[in-house]
């Protein structure tokens, strides 16, 4: 059997081959196929094609012929054209699969040959319905085809005919074009008999215009604003009805207009300008002038001409000539005057507010809101003003206190921005600061510095003086109790507490950075207790810490200016001391108790607590020289009796100077002499082995005293031998370490040793 190419089937259907296998397929056990060998041939001549039709597989209802003339042609050689879709030829091979099994089923048994004639007739009937019914349905089709080529002919011919009538259409729309070229000329004079008859209409008013122009200029120059404005109004409106018919052309007639209206609105400005002067002297030309801008904000013009915007141009000539009147000229003034140009504007700028509200207010329209617009353009002039002013030269102290006061309190005052006059129209609430922050802080920084230079220079003036007065031959000033008195101190101190006070007006952190200041410059002049007129109510006291500092660094520096003369007479007395006549003798002491006795008289005209200071640097100068001649290893004792005399001595010395500085007023508490009894019971001890424990406690009350110290006084005793100096030195180190305390003034560590010999050391100690 010939391969045969099958046909797409639809989509969703297959051919019938494949749908309705034959009755036979679904019966029983299928029944394995066997044919004879002589069988076969006849069989296979009765499936062959015959001339009219070619075998089918069952169910098919189109032979060979009908496919042939249904797919294309194929050239010689070639075999059927490949699968339309991917499972053509699966299909084919399964259709051949189902009709050589059907052919087997069907021709198994011997005695069903005999039907095969039937079974061959059956299917050229078949063959031959379906063939009828293709050939109906390609008749079908034909004679569509053959409708529609029709229906395209007649449509093809009715194109034809609208194209030549479009060619016809177009041919008198050229000459309709052609025609109206004809009538342009005339169209064009039609136009120009039109604008003359509209011209011949207008012409007596056409030449009224350069003189209604020149009436109109006249009353602009006479002020009288209402009646020119009314005069060019109907100048344009001549102007408007002419513009039209004439397509737009301007007449050189109307070339005056421009600078006429410029004029009026000049004019417009001018009197806005000067509304407050106007307002007393003549409101009706201040009226006119809003009723010109007001109204021409209103009027609307078919005319292309740029807009006039009269309103906001008189809103703005109100503010300028405001602020030109106040703040015009550029502030240049002398050093000192700020406060009269102050002064000056504190009765200037609540008039002018008065005015606005009595006079100009009731001259213009409500929407205007003349006070606030007054308030806010005097302040804004005001603030720009200032600030030109701090951008120039530096200002003096007194203009800067003036302006940071003016500012802060006085133009915020009830006699200004806060008055109870000006009601709420004014909308002061408002208002920007006319100082920034960083402008007060440039002020007052600038007048603080002003006033320490005045405040220093001076200073160094009245001090000047002072030495001066201090450097007479005569004896001081005293006071009424007899201590010697200068009027400075007061003075510095009435003079700082008023600029503290008068700072107070101004502002909080003006006072304090005053107060600082003058605590910084004037520390020298602050000791008595009027310091606490310069500490503000709920400042802390740790203020005045740094100025209490410099306070009792000047007291000594000036004690030890003092004490120098005291020391240049005593240390000469000092170096006979010890010596053997001192063990016998106490005039050495008694010379120094002369010398010191004259020369502290003098601290009587001394006030306290200056005097306690002086005697108490004086008695530890005394003290002082007293140890530095016992730690020279002038004088050893050559026995006990020696020791006994010096530890006596020491003990007499310590009364003596005790007496002696108590009666020039000296506390006991403060004195140093208590030091002599230490050492006298250093030297008075008989046994040397407990000398550690005495030098124990020599450590434990005067923590400065050193190895140096001890083994000198050890020198003085002269009984101490090398292993009992190092056993006393050593309990120097021994056991805890004594601390300063706050009050403890030094002694030992201000008296110098001679360097001891290295067998005296400690091999831990400093002179090893």
């Amino acid at each position: 059997m010939n391969p045969m190419c099958f046909p797409k089937p639809a989509p969703g259907s297959c051919p019938r081959a494949w749908q309705e296998p034959p009755s036979s397929f679904s019966e029983g056990p299928r029944p394995r196929l066997q044919l004879r060998e002589s069988t076969l041939p006849a069989l296979t001549q009765t499936l062959a094609p015959t001339p009219t039709s070619s075998p089918v597989l069952p169910g098919s209802a189109m032979d060979s012929a009908t496919k042939d003339e249904m797919q294309p042609s194929l050239p010689p050689g070639s075999s059927c054209p490949g699968p339309e879709w991917p499972e053509q030829e699966r299909a084919e091979q399964l259709a051949r699969g189902a009709a050589l099994k059907w052919a087997s089923g069907i021709f198994y048994r011997p005695e069903q040959l005999a039907r095969l004639g039937q079974y061959h007739s059956r299917e050229v009937q078949r063959t031959c319905s379906l063939e009828a019914r293709i050939k109906s349905v390609v008749q079908s089709y034909l004679e569509g085809v053959k409708t529609g080529v029709w229906q395209l002919a007649q449509a093809f011919e009715a194109v034809q005919g609208t194209r030549e009538a479009l060619d016809q259409a177009h041919g008198l729309l050229q000459g309709m074009v052609e025609a109206t070229e004809t009538l342009k000329p005339l169209r064009e004079q039609v136009a120009q008999h039109r604008q003359l008859q509209v011209l011949s209409q207008l012409l007596p008013r056409l030449r009224a215009v350069p003189a209604a122009v020149a009436h109109t200029r006249t009353l602009i120059g006479a002020q009288r604003l209402l009646e020119a404005y009314v005069c060019l109004r109907e100048l344009e409106q001549l102007q408007e009805e002419t513009w039209a018919p004439l397509g737009g052309l301007e007449l050189p007639v109307f070339e005056g207009l421009g600078p006429l209206a410029e004029a009026l609105g000049q004019a417009v400005e001018a009197a806005a300008g000067v509304a407050g002067r106007l307002a007393r002297e003549d409101p009706a030309l201040l009226v006119a002038a809003v009723r010109v801008a007001e109204v021409d904000a209103r009027h609307t013009t078919s005319l292309e001409l740029p807009p006039r915007d009269w309103q906001r141009r008189c809103l703005q000539a109100l503010q300028e000539g405001l602020e030109r009147t106040h703040f015009g000229t550029p502030l240049l003034l002398e050093p000192g005057a700020l406060a009269g140009w102050l002064e000056a504007l504190r009765v200037a700028l609540p008039a002018e507010l008065a005015t606005a509200e009595a006079l100009v207010a009731p001259c213009c329209p409500p929407h205007y809101k003349v006070v606030r617009l007054w308030a806010h353009t005097l302040h804004s002039g005001l603030r720009r003003c200032l600030q030109q002013l701090l951008e120039g030269p530096k200002l003096g102290a007194a203009d800067a206190f003036a302006l940071l006061h003016w500012t802060l309190h006085v133009y915020l005052g009830p006699e200004m921005m806060g008055s109870l006059e000006l009601g709420p129209e004014a909308d002061v609430s408002q208002l920007e600061p006319l100082l920034t922050p960083e402008n007060i802080e440039q002020l007052e920084a600038m007048f603080v510095t002003q006033i320490q230079v005045n405040v220093a220079q001076w200073l160094q003036k009245a001090l000047d003086g002072e030495v001066a007065e201090w450097n007479r031959e005569q004896e001081p000033g005293t006071d009424s109790s007899g201590f010697y008195h200068s009027p400075l101190p007061a003075i510095v101190l009435q003079i700082l507490e008023e600029n503290i006070r008068v700072t107070s007006l101004v502002s909080e952190s003006l006072q304090r950075r005053v107060h600082g200041m003058a605590l910084s410059e004037l520390g020298t002049f602050l000791r008595s207790s009027s310091v606490s007129v310069l500490q503000p109510d709920g400042a802390a006291s740790g203020d005045l810490a740094p100025v209490e500092a410099g306070l009792d660094e000047l007291q000594r520096r000036i004690c030890r200016l003092v004490l120098e003369a005291l020391l240049a007479e005593l240390q000469p007395l000092f170096e006979a001391l010890p010596s053997r006549r001192w063990l016998s003798s106490p005039e050495l002491l008694d010379d120094v108790c002369e010398r010191t006795v004259r020369f502290c008289q003098d601290f009587r005209r001394v006030r306290n607590p200056a005097v306690q200071l002086l005697l108490a640097e004086a008695e530890r100068t005394v003290v002082l020289q007293y140890l530095r001649a016992l730690m020279q290893g002038r004088l050893v004792c050559r026995g006990a009796d020696e020791r006994i005399q010096a530890a006596q001595r020491l003990q007499n010395d310590a009364a003596q100077l005790r007496e002696l500085f108590l009666g020039l007023g000296l506390e006991e508490s403060v004195q140093c002499a208590p030091v002599l009894l230490s050492l006298r019971d250093l030297l008075n001890l008989r046994d040397p082995m407990l000398l550690g424990l005495e030098v124990a406690g020599l450590r434990q009350k005067f923590p400065d005293v050193s190895e140096d110290h001890v083994s000198a006084l050890l020198d003085l005793r002269g009984d101490v031998s090398r292993e009992q100096r190092l056993a006393a030195l050593s309990s120097l180190q021994a056991g805890p370490q004594p601390s300063l305390s706050a009050g403890h003034r030094a002694l030992f560590s201000l008296v110098p040793v001679p360097t001891p010999a290295l067998s005296s050391c400690l091999p831990s100690g400093p002179c090893a």
